[in-house]
């Protein structure tokens, strides 16, 4: 497969779980490098998957990060579990659950049924733990201080929401949603909706517009897509 790097590719990657999109593209760049011989490559990643999130990542190098505006603006598609019952700082698992509430009264037509609050457009409220940036630093630098600072809810559009399986406590999902849309905000907000506290468990990014996660590269196939030079490096995370 010849591919063109310098004039420019637009190449997807199921980012693994723990690495963050940053990881993606250092590790994917070093490889080009050290493969094709090339001294200096601009790539870059067209929308930020968070480090226990898994799923599709779009990277574009040479001239077409160009166009990672135009494809960071794309519809999103997630999969996930959601963990009723209980919350985290985080929404997510990246902190400890700091509060549980009983899940008896529910049922899985109750569940079901609270997905239809949120197809809509509607203003959501990013979490502490996040990239956005606050006078000048990552909401998430403040958060792991224990220090809450104020960000803006901003408009978001989910135009599906779907419960896949329920086997309480957890409750698995479809995600159609807008650039934008944070769906461990979501958890948070259908655990307030239902009245016991939710968190996010498992996230997968599987499509973004009309690229999807079934044609992406794993990391570790990437590397034998390209020529066989000596010296070539692990493709572990650095």
């Amino acid at each position: 497969m010849a591919f063109q790097f310098e004039q420019g590719e637009i190449l997807l990657v199921n980012k693994p779980y723990t690495w963050t999109s940053f990881d993606v593209v250092g590790k994917m760049r070093s490889v080009i490098r050290q493969r094709m011989g090339i001294r200096k490559i601009k790539i870059g990643h067209a929308g930020t998957l968070d480090p226990l999130a898994t799923g599709l990542l779009i990277l574009c190098t040479g001239k077409f990060t160009r166009r990672i505006d135009e494809f960071q603006g794309l519809e999103k598609e997630y999969t996930g579990t959601i963990m009723l019952g209980s919350t985290t700082p985080s929404f997510d698992l990246e902190t400890a659950i700091d509060q549980r509430f009983p899940t008896d009264a529910l049922d899985e037509a109750a569940i079901i049924a609270a997905t239809t609050h949120f197809v809509d457009t509607f203003d959501q409220v990013p979490p502490q733990f996040s990239a956005i940036k606050v006078d000048g630093k990552r909401a998430y630098e403040s958060a792991r201080k224990e220090i809450n600072v104020e960000i803006k809810a901003r408009q978001v559009t989910i135009s599906a929401f779907e419960i896949t399986r329920v086997a309480l406590p957890e409750a698995d999902f479809r995600v159609v949603c807008s650039k934008g849309t944070y769906i461990r905000s979501l958890a948070r907000d259908f655990g307030e909706l239902l009245g016991c506290g939710a968190h996010l468990t498992a996230l997968c990014r599987t499509r973004i517009g009309s690229f999807h996660l079934r044609d992406a590269y794993e990391i570790t196939d990437f590397q034998h897509l390209l020529p066989d030079t000596p010296g070539k490096e692990s493709l572990k995370k650095d």
